[in-house]
Formats: structure tokens, C-alpha cells, sequence
């Protein structure tokens, strides 16, 4: 049976590479007034460790879980992360239709990860 790190490691290596994307992605639309070149170039520097972190994430995880259930689970990692983001650092709102959305997904995402 597989240790509590080998199964706990890729979710927790996951949630801090989804925080850089997200970074990497959306960050730049708090601050409009740089250039498009230097958001493209900061989102890469920022993307570089979340690679690192995701490929590292998915290398652990593949010992314990399938590949659907990793991407799965890091698509509702990447719902709560963004929200978060969009809330918090963007000051924008959730609307209910969203949520909505996001709840038929995480719906998906418990199919994948109960039923394997």
C-alpha cells in the first residue's frame, strides 16, 4: 500500500503549481499598463517553476493514481485556485452561473475520481 506522502505529495505539488499558473495566466490584467511583451515574458518566467512543480506532481502521482484521475483532480485544483485568485487579487465577483458551472465539473471530477 502506497505511503500517505506518495498519495497526499502530487495534490499539494499540484495546488502550488496551479497558484504560479494562475499567476502566470491572469495576473497581468490587474496591472493593464504593462506592456503586453513584458506580460508575455513574466507569465513565462512565473510558468517555469509551475512546470517544474506540475511535472514533479504527476511523476509522484502516476505511482498511485491514472492519468485521467491526476488531470481531473488538478482541473478542480485549477476552479478552486482561480476562484480564489479572481475574488481575492482581481477583486472580481462569482456570479452564480459560474458557480453553477464550476459545481457540474467538480461533479465530473468525483465521477472520475471515485470510479476508476
Amino acid at each position: 500500500m502506497p505511503s500517505l506522502w506518495i498519495k497526499v505529495a502530487p495534490w499539494a505539488l499540484l495546488v502550488v503549481s496551479n497558484v504560479f499558473m494562475t499567476f502566470a495566466w491572469y495576473g497581468h490584467l490587474k496591472n493593464r499598463s504593462m506592456t503586453l511583451l513584458l506580460a508575455i515574458f513574466t507569465g513565462w518566467m512565473i510558468a517555469l517553476p509551475e512546470y517544474v512543480l506540475a511535472v514533479t506532481a504527476n511523476r509522484i502521482g502516476h505511482d498511485v493514481y491514472t492519468t485521467a484521475q491526476l488531470k481531473t483532480g488538478q482541473e478542480a485544483i485549477t476552479l478552486v485556485v482561480f476562484s480564489l485568485f479572481s475574488i481575492f487579487y482581481l477583486g472580481e465577483a462569482l456570479r452564480w452561473t459560474t458557480l453553477l458551472g464550476f459545481g457540474f465539473i467538480f461533479v465530473g471530477v468525483a465521477i472520475v475520481m471515485l470510479f476508476k
